[in-house]
């Protein structure tokens, strides 16, 4: 079921959340210490905000912001927190994140109508391969959801193909919660222990931590060497513990939908100004709903487009197109550009690379050196020269790629520590 909001005219949700707006900003101005603070530093007479555009009379604020004030943007004692989830902070600690019981019933609304948007109905079972413990708030997220819809939930967690299969022979899951890479083991699972994939009953799988599509929207390589084999729906979502919030594709596959009662969204440039109607920018966002730690202007750091034109699902919200890259991950490489996605699809297309790492370091002269290291069953010199050939086709330049055993890459990529599989690694003496 379509939220009414959602199907509201342009100027119709607009106006909604500028009232959100209203409430929130007195909200924070009353119980933040941090934007209380920060409103009286910059003068800010927060009445004088009242519409979306007011937005801009506002400070940004990003995550080192968030790590080094951390405590002072918790607006309840701490006797109404719930759960307390952490993520990734640019400093070194983990930045940690409170959820009152209020704001665990709004992450699992979130959640429930992301995954309707993605076709997941009441009377589903739904298996769930990421982790729901070590304080991400990830995986605690899609059970709340799935169990405000009534659906069921195999809590399988991360990794071992074999248990995975057990569960989905066992409990007939339609749907799966996973990083898409790790489907192309489940399929080579299942392709060497005789396992019918295709007669699983797996309708789909809703997809987090990679990219499943380039910028128009057509398949990326991931996502066709999973769907070439195995019959399902993949369905992108985007979301991060700070916004407590996803977005989600529908069953038309053309941006991540947004839930404008819970979030409000700005693309903006260098210089925090908003992007021109389809240009590229830095995702920036407001929450709204949050009672123990809102955001106002919050940076993401990712690069994305926004689409505006109507779905024919029935919602009339903006969609948020597939990241780009993330700003600071951003390399500058003998004159090119590049983000690691873009490298990523490249190495995606050979089928012999069986893991990989980027690795971005600063040389001798002060500029960006890229060093990607890949695992194949057959190192010889005409296969790099093949990869070196792609990488000047596809994106003007030419890497230095080294060959590396599966087994030591494997323990990079697979840190215990992380819920998704890590490829780049980010060595530079500075950040820009």
């Amino acid at each position: 079921m379509i939220p009414e909001i959602e199907t509201k005219t342009e100027q119709e949700i607009k106006f909604f959340q500028e009232e959100k707006l209203m409430d929130l900003l007195k909200y924070v101005n009353e119980n933040s210490p941090y934007y209380k603070k920060l409103f009286k530093e910059n003068n800010i007479e927060i009445r004088n905000i009242k519409t979306i555009e007011d937005l801009q009379l506002l400070p940004v604020t990003n995550k080192e912001d968030l790590q080094r004030y951390n405590d002072d943007f918790m607006c309840v004692p701490i006797s109404k927190v719930i759960d307390f989830a952490t993520t990734s902070g640019t400093l070194g600690d983990p930045v940690t994140f409170g959820l009152t019981d209020s704001d665990l019933d709004r992450l699992a609304y979130n959640e429930a109508i992301s995954f309707d948007c993605a076709g997941i109905k009441e009377g589903d079972v739904v298996q769930l391969m990421t982790t729901m413990d070590r304080r991400f708030m990830a995986g605690l997220a899609y059970f709340l959801g799935l169990r405000k819809m009534k659906v069921g939930v195999v809590r399988v967690g991360a990794g071992i193909p074999e248990l995975q299969w057990d569960s989905i022979l066992k409990y007939k899951p339609s749907y799966l919660i996973t990083v898409p890479s790790f489907l192309l083991k489940m399929i080579e699972y299942a392709e060497n222990h005789n396992i019918d994939f295709n007669a699983s009953g797996i309708k789909g799988a809703i997809c987090i931590g990679e990219p499943l599509r380039n910028q128009d929207f057509s398949m990326n390589i991931l996502s066709k060497k999973i769907t070439d084999k195995w019959n399902i729906d993949l369905f992108s979502t985007y979301a991060s513990t700070e916004m407590s919030t996803a977005f989600t594709e529908c069953e038309h596959s053309i941006g991540g939908h947004h839930h404008p009662e819970l979030i409000i969204i700005e693309v903006l440039d260098e210089e925090n100004k908003p992007v021109k109607n389809g240009e590229p920018g830095e995702l920036t966002f407001t929450t709204l709903g949050v009672e123990a730690m809102p955001l106002v202007r919050f940076k993401t750091g990712d690069i994305v487009q926004l689409h505006e034109e109507p779905c024919t699902c029935g919602r009339n919200t903006t969609r948020v197109g597939p990241v780009i890259g993330r700003k600071k991950q951003m390399i500058k490489y003998k004159g090119t550009t590049l983000y690691p996605p873009a490298m990523i699809d490249v190495l995606n297309d050979f089928d012999a690379i069986e893991c990989h790492i980027i690795e971005v370091l600063t040389n001798e002269i002060g500029t960006d050196e890229i060093v990607i290291k890949i695992a194949v069953k057959d190192e010889n010199p005409v296969f790099l020269q093949e990869i070196k050939d792609h990488f000047r086709a596809k994106l003007r330049v030419t890497p230095k790629i080294e060959f590396a055993t599966k087994e030591s890459l494997n323990k990079l990529i697979f840190n215990p520590m992380s819920r998704k599989p890590i490829n780049f690694f980010d060595k530079r003496k500075n950040d820009f």
